[in-house]
């Protein structure tokens, strides 16, 4: 007889078996989304040591280089550039790898801007309730009523009006994080709010509150892990939408600057060339956006679905 094989022990195997685990390995728009955003952000993460070249180096810069097409073109190409070299002679190829970076770091910065404070305003408005709650969600109901890249230009323009022109660009990068941010935190807190409001009445909040914890203990510690799930989902969609208002910002000419280029200003810089014949200085770094967004908001489908207990 042979034996029966007995369970793997341990917590690593009880979360291999978990549902949450069992769903995405049987999902396979789960399982491809996932591979390619871990390529795209491990391209991006470790780019200075597996770019073929540093755009930011401008001694190895050459004009005679300028405009060298991909090389499966055939025609006057590199293999040293594999997608082809922009005006300044800089490889598209690295210049992509580089500005996923940037792209990744304004759009994860912003959205944990954005939790933080809409996480906060949500506990707050549901907790306490009353006029706080009133003025709070007015608040974000008048910011909803406009789009978000809107709040995110007002906020920008008004920050470069205050500040003297020779920091503009030393900031830009923080400007960018906290107008993205403030632009989408009303979400995150009307769906805390929600949760809150819902878990404030159960029996161990209010058992918290007779053996004497504060109002902020019973938030933080109590409140605030069980509305987790749904702003944990709605982070992972806006992830995306962040990258893209940074790239809409960028090609608008308002966010970081050509010395930090982002894919946003990538793209920007190639449209100038597009009408001439040189479109892979444009068409790679957008099909890079949009890889990288799709992967993000598939995952996130995934995620809702996921923890979603009507659905298991």
């Amino acid at each position: 007889m042979s034996e029966v094989a007995s369970p793997r022990p341990g917590a690593l195997a009880r979360a291999w078996d978990s549902d949450f685990l069992y769903s995405f390995r049987h999902s396979p728009v789960a399982l491809v989304s996932a591979l390619v955003l871990v390529v795209v952000v491990a391209s991006a993460v470790f780019s200075h040591w597996l770019a073929p070249h540093d755009p930011f180096d401008l001694a190895s810069l050459s004009l005679m280089d300028s405009f060298k097409p991909p090389v499966f073109t055939g025609a006057d190409a590199n293999w040293a550039y594999p997608l082809g070299t922009d005006d300044q002679g800089r490889d598209v190829l690295s210049g992509i790898m580089y500005g996923t970076r940037i792209s990744l770091l304004v759009g994860v910065l912003a959205i944990g801007f954005a939790l933080t404070v809409g996480i906060t305003v949500g506990l707050v408005a549901g907790y306490v309730g009353g006029a706080v709650d009133s003025l709070l969600m007015r608040m974000a109901d008048v910011q909803l009523t406009f789009p978000a890249i809107l709040i995110a230009l007002l906020v920008d323009g008004v920050v470069r009006a205050v500040l003297p022109r020779e920091f503009h660009d030393q900031v830009e990068l923080y400007v960018l994080v906290f107008a993205i941010g403030i632009a989408r935190w009303p979400q995150f807190a009307r769906t805390v709010r929600g949760s809150t409001l819902v878990e404030r009445g159960r029996e161990y909040v209010m058992a918290a509150r007779v053996i004497g914890l504060s109002s902020r203990k019973i938030m933080v510690s109590h409140i605030l892990p069980n509305v987790l799930g749904p702003v944990l989902v709605i982070a992972t969609l806006n992830l995306g939408l962040a990258i893209l208002d940074e790239a809409t910002l960028s090609f608008l000419g308002v966010g970081l600057p050509p010395t930090q280029p982002s894919l946003g200003t990538l793209i920007r810089i190639g449209n100038d060339f597009l009408f001439s014949g040189e479109w892979w200085v444009t068409m790679f770094p957008g099909i890079t956006l949009a890889v990288l967004v799709l992967s993000i908001n598939l995952l996130g489908d995934w995620l809702r679905d996921a923890l979603n207990p009507r659905l298991r």
